[in-house]
């Protein structure tokens, strides 16, 4: 059993976010999905990105490292959704106790001389997506590997970013259920 902190993406709290804890609490494992936005929950991205600029990366931060630090006695599992996986990436190379990092549609710039040892990380991506091009996901893929992470990209042909939220106009079934049986073995083994 993993215990994992899962972080929404710019859309807010979504159903989508509380049915991936779902499949994860199936699994056996204990989640915890707190609400970075207050209880805002928006229908567009450029809803949620008004929202995620109002409030600041800063802010959104601290709000995600409150919402783990009652958890700290255990070696989480960092897990998020586009800009939640951003945020759960700057947790995860924080906490040197990290268990591991499942990113879903996002990531997250990293500073020079950050070490991972050995944490595994997958990263689930459109292919292409507008919010994480080709150019950058290589270079963090390299920073990643330099910083000596365990990294397994999985890349998605054809979809759009948040490809694993049914109630998005980017959701597509077939990739969401081969993308959520990878993660759920990557925590599975973890």
């Amino acid at each position: 059993m993993a215990r994992i902190l899962l972080l929404h993406s710019m859309y807010g709290l979504r159903p989508a976010v509380h049915q991936a804890a779902d499949r994860f609490r199936a699994a056996g494992h204990d989640v915890h999905v707190p609400d970075l936005y207050g209880g805002r929950v928006v229908d567009t991205a450029e809803e949620g990105i008004a929202i995620k600029e109002e409030i600041g990366r800063d802010t959104l931060l601290k709000r995600a490292v409150a919402a783990a630090a009652p958890l700290s006695g255990e070696r989480l599992v960092y897990a998020g959704f586009s800009l939640g996986a951003a945020l759960a990436q700057n947790l995860a190379l924080a906490d040197e106790r990290s268990r591991g990092l499942l990113l879903m549609h996002g990531t997250s710039d990293m500073a020079d001389g950050v070490s991972a040892d050995d944490l595994p990380v997958q990263l689930h991506v459109a292919d292409p997506d507008t919010y994480e091009p080709v150019d950058w996901l290589n270079a963090w893929y390299l920073r990643m590997r330099r910083a000596r992470a365990d990294v397994e990209v999985f890349r998605y042909p054809g979809v759009g970013h948040l490809f694993t939220d049914p109630d998005l106009p980017d959701y597509n079934a077939e990739a969401a259920e081969r993308a959520w049986a990878v993660a759920l073995d990557f925590v599975a083994d973890l």
